[in-house]
Order: structure tokens, then C-alpha cells, then sequence
């Protein structure tokens, strides 16, 4: 029952750890299931065969056993579930790792998926040029309220989990705008999660593939 999961063909990023499939494939190493990777060229993600694995389109997708899924965070939910290892055995704790989960993708990445849109997608707009600090601004809103639930503590709640796991695959989008820097305990706290080996082994993965 060989786990496959798919990603772009040759990622935006160049391979350094953003593309979505980073997460499942950290995830996955942090399971220690071995995958396989369907890499898929930009055209072909609208195209039936990848549409029926994911209906907007996009990457990653996983497929098990006949089991398909779509979305990172319902992936490494699964995973987490199926394999352990990324969510406590306590209840309360583990409901606790599962609320970052959520947290990560929709308190904290929303905000800063929005610098890109300002700065690529609409950047030649009429009302780029005020929108961009009214989205910086909140981004590090939200940065601070993390920054400073998190305090001086290694990990969101405890032992590392795959709360930590997205919420630091997110964190990570913020550095090219500057934004992460201005947070110190943030940046520590997104390096411990790239020093594990788990994560080590997944991004050399992937930029084996945008470098081959």
C-alpha cells in the first residue's frame, strides 16, 4: 500500500521549503512512512485526471490504498491519526495540538498569504499602494498575539506536534516579507522546527527536484 502524493513538477519557490507538499512530505517523514511523488506541470493541474484527486486544481494531493485526499491539513491530520507520533495520547492535550492545527491555517496563514496578493497578484492596481501597509499591519497583529502566547516556551503546547508542524510551515511564508524577523521568539521557534531531521529530510526532498 504505497502512500503517493503529488507536487508541482518545478515549484514557484524554487524548492526552498514553501510549496504546500513540504508539509506533507515533513509530516510524512515524521510518521516514517515511505512515499512516493507524481510531480505534475502547471497545465496539467487543471486537467480531468488531477482534478478528479483535487477538485480546485491545486497540489498536494495523497492517495493510499484507495483512499484520496486533498488539503495539507486534513492530510497530516491523517497521518498524524493513522501513523501517531504528531498528536499527544493525553485527550485534552491532543484536542489542544489539533485547535493549533486550525489555528495555523486559518488565524494565522490567511493574513499572510495576503502580502502576496498585495504585492504580486495586485500590485499594479490602483489601491495597491495603501493596501500594502493596512496588510503588513495586520499581519504583524497577528504575529505578536502568537509571539506572545508562545513566550520562551520550544513548542505551541508541550511536546512538538503537528499543531507545530503547519504552524511553522505558515511562519515561514512570512519571512520574505520581513515581517517574521520583527519577531524574534517566532524565528527561533520556526528554526527549531527546520533543525528537526524529520523536516531536513523532507526539504532536501523537494529541492532535489527543483535543482535536479
Amino acid at each position: 500500500m504505497t502512500i503517493t502524493i503529488t507536487a508541482f513538477e518545478r515549484s514557484p519557490d524554487g524548492g526552498k521549503g514553501l510549496a504546500r507538499d513540504t508539509r506533507v512530505r515533513w509530516a510524512l517523514e515524521e510518521v516514517g512512512q515511505p512515499y512516493e511523488v507524481r510531480l505534475v506541470p502547471h497545465p496539467q493541474m487543471k486537467q480531468p485526471d488531477h482534478m478528479g484527486l483535487h477538485p480546485f486544481g491545486q497540489i498536494p494531493t495523497y492517495e493510499e490504498d484507495g483512499l484520496v485526499l486533498f488539503e495539507t491539513g486534513s492530510i497530516v491530520f491523517h497521518l498524524a491519526e493513522r501513523y501517531g507520533h504528531l498528536l499527544p495520547t493525553d485527550a485534552n492535550a491532543r484536542a489542544r495540538a489539533i485547535t493549533w492545527m486550525f489555528a495555523a491555517l486559518n488565524s494565522v496563514e490567511p493574513p499572510i498569504l495576503d502580502i502576496f496578493i498585495a504585492k504580486i497578484l495586485e500590485g499594479d492596481k490602483p489601491w495597491a499602494t495603501e493596501r500594502a501597509p493596512i496588510v503588513m499591519e495586520r499581519v504583524r497583529q497577528r504575529l505578536k498575539l502568537l509571539s506572545d502566547r508562545l513566550g520562551d516556551a520550544e513548542w505551541l503546547d508541550g511536546e512538538f506536534s503537528a499543531g507545530d508542524l503547519l504552524m511553522v510551515s505558515v511562519l515561514m511564508r512570512a519571512r520574505p516579507s520581513g515581517a517574521l524577523a520583527e519577531f524574534p521568539r517566532l524565528v527561533a521557534y520556526v528554526e527549531r522546527g527546520e533543525a528537526r531531521p524529520a523536516y531536513q529530510r523532507a526539504f532536501a526532498a523537494q529541492l532535489a527536484v527543483n535543482t535536479a
